[in-house]
Order: C-alpha cells, then sequence, then structure tokens
C-alpha cells in the first residue's frame, strides 16, 4: 500500500533559507502545521522563540514557553509549536511587553519590533471576494481569514482583489480600507526588491496580461526608483504607513 496524505517530517536542507537556523548542525527541521501561511512563507512558532527572540536554549525550552501560553499570535494565544506565522503577523510576549510583526526582507521574513499601540491592528491584503446568498460579501485576505462584511453593496465595488485592510486584533473587525492606486505608499513582499519601500509612481496595466502580473513602478525616499510585478506590491496606508518599518520609516 503506497503512502497517504503529506510528509510530517522535514529535513533542514530543503527547509526556507530564511529560517534562523544551521542547515548543517543537524539533520531535521520543525515542519510547519496546516495553516494560515505555507511553508514557504511562513517561521513555525517555536524558531521565532527559540532562534529569533532567545527565550529558549533549546527547542524543549520554547514549547515549554509555547505550551504556557506566554505567546500571542494576533492577539490569541497560539500552543502550537509548529503553527505557521507569516507575513504581517503580530507576535506579542505579554510578559516582557514586547511586540513584533513580521515583515519581508532581501533575504525572507524578519521580526521587527513595533510599539504596544500597533499589536491592537493588523493589515491584510484582500486576495479575492465573493458574494454570498443574500448579497453580502465575503473577502478572503493573505493570511487565510474570510471576512464577512455586515453591509450588503451591490457589486462590492468598494472592494478590490490586492487592496488592503486594517483589522482590529484580536476581533478581526475591519475598521479601515486602503486602496491600491498611484499615489499611496507600499511595501514590496516579493521577488529581489522584496523588503524596499516607496511610493506608486505608475502602475502599467496591459491588455490580455493578468492584473497581478502588471509593472508597477515605486519610488524610495531617496527618489531611486524600482520596479516589481502588481502581484509583490503591499499598500500600507494613504498618505503615510499605517505601520512603522526597519530604519525608523514611518
Amino acid at each position: 500500500m503506497g503512502k497517504k496524505g503529506a510528509k510530517k517530517t522535514l529535513k533542514r536542507k530543503p527547509a526556507p533559507s530564511f529560517w534562523p537556523i544551521h542547515k548543517k548542525e543537524f539533520v531535521w527541521a520543525v515542519k510547519p502545521k496546516p495553516g494560515p501561511h505555507p511553508t514557504y512563507r511562513c517561521i513555525p512558532l517555536v524558531l521565532i522563540v527559540r532562534d529569533s527572540l532567545g527565550l529558549g536554549n533549546t527547542s524543549k525550552e520554547a514549547k515549554i514557553i509555547i505550551s504556557k501560553g506566554k505567546i500571542l499570535v494576533d492577539g490569541k494565544v497560539r500552543r502550537e509549536p509548529s503553527f505557521p506565522v507569516g507575513l504581517m503577523d503580530v507576535v506579542s510576549i505579554p510578559e516582557t511587553n514586547a511586540s513584533f510583526r513580521v515583515l519581508p526582507s532581501t533575504k525572507g521574513l524578519i521580526l521587527h519590533r513595533i510599539p504596544k499601540e500597533e499589536e491592537a491592528f493588523k493589515l491584510c491584503r484582500i486576495e479575492g471576494k465573493n458574494i454570498q446568498k443574500g448579497g453580502r460579501i465575503q473577502l478572503s485576505l493573505h493570511d487565510g481569514r474570510n471576512i464577512l462584511l455586515k453591509e450588503v453593496e451591490s457589486g462590492g465595488s468598494s472592494y478590490r482583489t490586492l487592496d488592503v485592510l486594517k483589522i482590529n486584533l484580536p476581533d478581526q473587525e475591519p475598521f479601515e480600507l486602503v486602496k491600491l492606486e498611484k499615489g499611496v505608499p507600499a511595501l514590496a513582499v516579493g521577488g529581489k526588491n522584496a523588503g524596499k519601500y516607496g511610493r506608486i509612481v505608475e502602475i502599467e496595466e496591459r491588455l490580455g496580461l493578468k492584473r497581478r502580473r502588471s509593472l508597477v513602478t515605486l519610488e524610495d525616499s531617496e527618489g531611486d526608483r524600482f520596479q516589481v510585478i502588481l502581484d509583490y506590491v503591499f499598500v500600507l496606508g494613504e498618505d503615510t504607513p499605517l505601520i512603522s518599518l526597519p530604519g525608523g520609516i514611518r
């Protein structure tokens, strides 16, 4: 009889390169549980506690900390060591009053320390939209959430894929919509320019080309321009970024 289902183990060599582990020190790595982020776009919670934050010397110590409910992700206690933590997730440690947001960088994902007031909200990009029975709109977000809006709109014209919602944590209630358009600050979350920040200068949408493959030109604070495809653009606000970024950008 053949094997059924996906493998439950993961070796260190094929693990994502941005994980904070040594590739050749040991054989096995922690495989993330199925959750809001895929393996290649997340960091297991136990690696964040042990390697990134240094709260434990071994995985056993890190698992004890997690099992005691001392680590919050997006305002909720997570007791699963292999829980996948990904882009824009907020990791909080109430005992030390420390909070971090997961942001992109040229090497993958990093933890960026944020002020206390920022742990109460999160930015989520709209990946899909459909209309449910009764005309209510359901939005599918980049972190696996599905939000059913209370208002009934004809066609849902105010919401478009790749726009960004600012939601409360842990209530998951959206209270601000940021449109993807020229002039707004945005972050590159993929490609060779991942982690770069700038304002959208131009969006080149071509007939016959999928919208997500459109070329977007951004300009940073020094006047340098770089390009990414629209699928790699994450809007941060209307005029100024709603979140703090590495380097003191706000």
